[in-house]
């Protein structure tokens, strides 16, 4: 073999060498999440709170609280918090009521809010405590904190930015709308609505009157409405739970996804 065709030889097993290792080197690693309990003390109770967040990752992230539907701190809350740690943030979802707490029917579950509707500083002081203690994590940006809740955590997020809670955005997915009087030397948070057009809990009324109470003082805020979408509609488990309980409530596949991307969205807005 000619000693012109060795050199070519060589060089393109070189170049080939080099362009390996680089693509090594510049690999992005697979999310690798990991979970903890953490408990945080708030007026006599503990709140048995859950994190996720990618450890494969050093960079700091923003930080979303993730509050419950009104059975408490379940599988589903943690699944929403496990979702939010792959799409790169630190994620907990948050026992508002304490003493982990859960229901598995309605009238429980009622009892369990009945004491927040009559204290609306009570889950605001709770999400406060969680923000303090996700911002003595290393791996928050502790100047880019939101939270987001469903059905009646949609309506703790709402109510708690309404009364001045510190934090960048909350997203509302079927929840409460009508609560506090808005105040606009307090609201500091942007805001989210993901609501269904067939929800017989909130109604068009209620839809209306939020936006009556969100123009009055000027707040930031987007409803998204989805057609065809009952109470619930984030939650596989709804469909089931309505017919369990005879509830107007049920999941919507199209609804739950387009949600979900609005969501998204809507980080990428406010924690630029």
């Amino acid at each position: 073999m000619s000693q012109p065709i060795i050199y070519y030889l060589a060089g393109v097993l070189l170049f080939s060498s080099c362009s390996n290792n680089s693509s090594n080197t510049n690999e992005t690693k697979d999310p690798l999440i990991k979970e903890e309990n953490v408990s945080i003390k708030q007026d006599g109770l503990t709140m048995h709170c859950f994190v996720a967040f990618d450890k494969n990752t050093g960079k700091k992230r923003p930080a979303i609280l993730v509050v419950p539907e009104w059975w408490g701190l379940n599988d589903y809350a943690k699944m929403r918090a496990r979702k939010l740690a792959t799409l790169g943030y630190i994620a907990m979802a948050v026992d508002v009521y304490g003493n982990g707490k859960i229901a598995d029917n309605p009238d429980s579950a009622g009892k369990f809010v009945s004491e927040f509707y009559q204290n609306p500083n009570a889950p605001k002081d709770c999400l406060d405590a969680s923000i303090a203690t996700l911002k003595n994590y290393p791996q928050t940006d502790t100047g880019k904190i939101a939270a987001i809740g469903y059905c009646f955590g949609g309506g703790v997020v709402l109510n708690s930015a309404r009364l001045g809670v510190n934090l960048k955005g909350v997203v509302s997915f079927h929840g409460d709308l009508i609560g506090v009087a808005p105040d606009k030397s307090l609201l500091k948070a942007k805001i989210l609505v993901c609501q269904g057009t067939d929800d017989q809990f909130v109604t068009k009324k209620d839809v209306e009157e939020f936006k009556h109470q969100m123009d009055s003082i000027g707040a930031d805020y987007t409803i998204k409405e989805y057609p065809g979408a009952t109470h619930a509609f984030t939650n596989p488990d709804a469909t089931a739970l309505g017919k369990k309980f005879k509830m107007p409530i049920a999941y919507n596949a199209a609804a739950d996804s387009a949600s979900w991307n609005d969501m998204k969205g809507f980080f990428s807005k406010i924690f630029k």
